[in-house]
């Protein structure tokens, strides 16, 4: 599970913002919404959502998740020389060259760890990880840069165990653009796998770019699996009364037409005998016939649906931690009210699966469904950076205020001002 995240100089975030799933004080929804971890004193909230107008900078601390997620997954391998993914906050020159910084506290195995890293474009500026298996910290990386010397600072680290030998080939190999994490990893490091194997398996960024159905339909695949995926959309209430899987070879036909017949070329020697796996939706007309309709022709609603389940099911089996970006998107306000309330169940929720999602559907500002902590709001400055302000920083009376209403009133900020258009005739 997530405990806190940190993200400075990130896109429209300047200063230092922090999101906490830490519990605040308050009993109400405690048995529903909040889980107790095992290696953890503190109860930790299941599910947090982000309002605020467009372009206040939601996306920008999704996207800082999956900014880390991804560094830590391929930085060891990807392309000697491409630049670092970090955007810094423009608008002021000082910002501008400084680096972008991100820590993680995040529990993985029953263990809680303090994981981060500052970064330019050209190299990785420090990189540090705590780690407190027996409640007391435990420093297993702690790296710097040294401008003076051009090299790095690796401090002494006992509780990294491995070798004189092997510690150093880890660090001699570490390139200035690659985390040392992903690197030692590669190399084998037992010590650091489960670090690792958190971001590569719990955490579930997907705040970019549409849903694929890809993951959905590989569950479909299976029969088991399928029939937990048609449950899940039959409670959704989509009027889908079976699914049905076709299997064909990879053609021509399943390249778009606006690709240029040297790529096609090669898509299709590349993928020649490979399956490709078409999925129908079956729906019972009133004489009790049933009819397959292709899922592309599905409502964006339902094809929405569709691509969540997978991510949905397999979270609450297993405990994930999914990052949403527009949940709400296509979606009726009852529906997005279903997705957040299963991982506010402990019946489909019996793991501390997580969920942290932005939206504007206001519906879900309602103290029956979420907590006073649960709800954060990002807006911008008057200096155009993003701010991230949690709901209990206002004075919100506990089970009777109607948080949607004062939301709309402007009493939370994070409203857009929509100013008058003048259109010459």
């Amino acid at each position: 599970m997530i405990i806190e995240f940190s993200v400075e100089n990130w896109r429209s975030i300047r200063s230092k913002q922090t999101f906490s799933f830490l519990k605040s004080s308050g009993d109400e929804l405690l048995a529903s919404n909040c889980y107790k971890h095992p290696a953890y004193k503190d109860y930790l909230l299941k599910v947090a959502a982000l309002y605020g107008p467009n372009a206040g900078g939601k996306s920008n601390i999704l996207s800082a998740l999956g900014i880390v997620e991804s560094m830590v997954l391929f930085s060891a391998s990807k392309q000697r020389g491409d630049e670092i993914p970090v955007e810094p906050f423009v608008l002021d020159a000082d910002s501008n060259e400084k680096p972008t910084e991100f820590e993680l506290i995040f529990i993985s195995e029953g263990v809680r760890y303090q994981y981060g890293f500052s970064a330019n474009k050209q190299r990785i500026l420090d990189e540090w990880l705590f780690a407190y298996p027996n409640k007391l910290p435990q420093k297993w990386l702690v790296r710097s840069w040294n401008s003076e010397t051009n090299d790095y600072v690796y401090q002494p680290c006992p509780s990294l165990k491995a070798k004189a030998e092997q510690k150093n080939l880890w660090q001699n190999t570490t390139r200035q653009d690659a985390l040392f994490l992903s690197t030692a990893v590669q190399l084998n490091c037992l010590q650091l796998q489960g670090v690792f194997d958190w971001f590569k398996n719990t955490l579930r960024t997907h705040t970019i770019g549409p849903w694929g159905n890809n993951s959905t339909t590989k569950m479909c695949k299976d029969e088991e699996h399928l029939s937990s995926v048609l449950d899940f959309l039959k409670a959704a209430d989509l009027g889908i009364h079976g699914l049905k899987v076709d299997t064909e070879k990879f053609s021509s036909k399943h390249i778009p037409d606006d690709v240029s017949p040297d790529v096609k070329s090669k898509i299709l020697e590349d993928l020649k005998d490979k399956e490709v796996y078409k999925v129908k939706t079956l729906h019972i007309t009133s004489d009790r016939r049933t009819v397959a309709f292709d899922l592309d022709n599905e409502s964006d609603g339902t094809q929405k649906m569709f691509s969540l389940a997978s991510h949905w099911l397999l979270a609450l089996r297993y405990g994930y931690v999914v990052i949403v970006d527009e949940l709400n998107d296509n979606l009726h306000p009852r529906l997005v009210k279903f997705l957040v309330q299963l991982f506010q169940s402990n019946q489909t929720n019996p793991y501390g699966a997580q969920l942290l999602f932005s939206t504007h559907d206001t519906s879900l500002l309602d103290q029956t469904i979420m907590r006073r902590d649960q709800i954060w709001f990002c807006e911008k400055d008057d200096e155009q950076a993003t701010i991230l302000t949690q709901l209990k920083q206002y004075k919100v009376i506990k089970g009777r205020e109607n948080i949607e209403a004062y939301y709309h009133a402007g009493h939370y900020a994070a409203l857009p001002f929509v100013g008058d258009l003048k259109i010459p005739l």
